[in-house]
């Protein structure tokens, strides 16, 4: 007896490698002349590998409208926040110490900031309006003289809640504090063109769009570069901002990746549109189920958030066992907690704590949907009877249990 193919839907977690990037890494692996260091530019295997690096790297500034000097290598866009945020803060100080973002950020962003603050700066954390997106009258009323950076993130890693950047970033060009824009969840799926967006530092990686995990890159405007402080020494690679050997196949992968993302960019984003409204039409015929995601333009159309009333959520994902979702952030499952992102918005404890994730991606089509809600109906028909009185201690029952 075959086993069931899982139902795959946590692709803003991670992507599965695209054929063509798996291709394309491959090439690079299995040829013994680019096992080199493509820093060391004194013979011809260095040479080959850096010449890989350079076409990557003109591949990626690219899709996001800049200039291939302005494209710095990282881990993934953890790192590159990272780097964003404490970087131009600290480099930066002497400027001023205050630094505005939202309640809503990534952890790779609030982490950071929450060590800035230990470290003296200011930090205001904006709250969402009611679709989740920060306002620009709201940035605009944060911003102070002493204002040395802002960062929001474009598309909300749990929502989907998709930020005007363009308005967001006219704001700070007009005040001159610098902007950073999180863009793992939309490289490659929304418009990006920092030739025409004030946007000074933008945070990208690859395993969101299908390509390797390991991999991301802090795109830099001039302005912000002179700005900027590294996080770690040695080595003098990537501008003296990234130091360590670069990953030849990685960062094939990578540019591979976000060029196929962007040439089907237009053609998915309407797919997943229609097929996510019909998602959600057939989840909310469950009764007692809540949207968390903008519907319309303002949403993203590969995120879907839903609040399940009169389930315990840790019993509801443990039902689901043979469909992928999360119930948030992948980085926040291990704490337990309802999501931050949900309580920002007004939602209960209680709804936060029952709410599912459902991210598409290339491979989703109608059949897994439907097989999802199918699974979804069942548990909810499983668990809504047993689940406690509101106020009562939650049990969190298993598959297979009894009771």
């Amino acid at each position: 007896m075959s086993a069931v193919t899982p139902i795959y839907l946590d692709h803003a977690a991670s992507t599965p490698l695209a054929p063509e990037v798996i291709s394309a890494m491959h090439a690079v692996l299995s040829d013994p002349a680019l096992c080199a260091n493509p820093s060391s530019t004194g013979h011809v295997a260095g040479r080959r590998a850096a010449a890989l690096v350079a076409r990557a790297r003109a591949q990626i500034a690219g899709v996001v409208g800049a200039a291939p000097a302005q494209v710095i290598f990282t881990s993934g866009a953890t790192e590159s926040d990272n780097l964003a945020v404490l970087g131009v803060a600290r480099g930066s100080a002497w400027r001023g110490r205050h630094v505005v973002s939202s309640k809503t950020e990534h952890r790779a962003v609030l982490d950071a900031l929450d060590r800035l603050e230990h470290e003296g700066f200011s930090v205001t954390r904006l709250d969402p309006g009611p679709l989740g997106r920060i306002t620009p009258d709201a940035l605009a009323d944060a911003l102070r003289e002493d204002t040395v950076l802002v960062s929001l993130m474009h598309v909300n890693n749990e929502t989907g809640a998709i930020n005007d950047i363009a308005a967001l970033g006219a704001v700070c060009r007009q005040a001159g504090v610098p902007l950073h824009v999180d863009a793992a969840q939309s490289v490659g799926k929304l418009p990006l063109d920092l030739q025409s967006l004030a946007v000074d530092l933008l945070s990208i990686n690859a395993h969101k769009v299908n390509g390797p995990k390991g991999v991301g890159a802090l795109v830099l405007s001039p302005a912000a570069r002179r700005r900027i402080e590294p996080l770690l020494f040695g080595g003098g690679q990537e501008g003296a901002l990234r130091p360590g050997t670069l990953a030849t196949h990685q960062v094939v992968g990578m540019a591979e990746a976000l060029v196929l993302a962007a040439q089907r960019r237009e053609r998915e984003y309407r797919r997943l549109q229609g097929l996510r409204l019909a998602f959600w039409e057939a989840l909310a015929a469950a009764g007692g189920v809540i949207c968390n995601s903008p519907l319309d333009e303002h949403g993203s159309p590969w995120i879907l958030n839903v609040s399940f009333e009169g389930v315990v959520g840790e019993s509801l994902r443990l039902a689901l066992e043979g469909v992928a979702v999360s119930g948030g952030s992948a980085c926040n499952s291990a704490s337990g907690e309802g999501s931050y992102v949900l309580r920002s918005l007004g939602r209960s404890d209680l709804l936060a704590e029952s709410a599912l994730r459902f991210s598409f991606g290339r491979d989703t089509d109608e059949g897994l949907l439907a097989r999802a809600t199918v699974d979804v109906f069942a548990a909810l028909r499983r668990l809504r009877p047993i689940a406690p009185a509101e106020g009562a201690p939650a049990v969190v029952h298993r598959p297979g249990a009894s009771g």
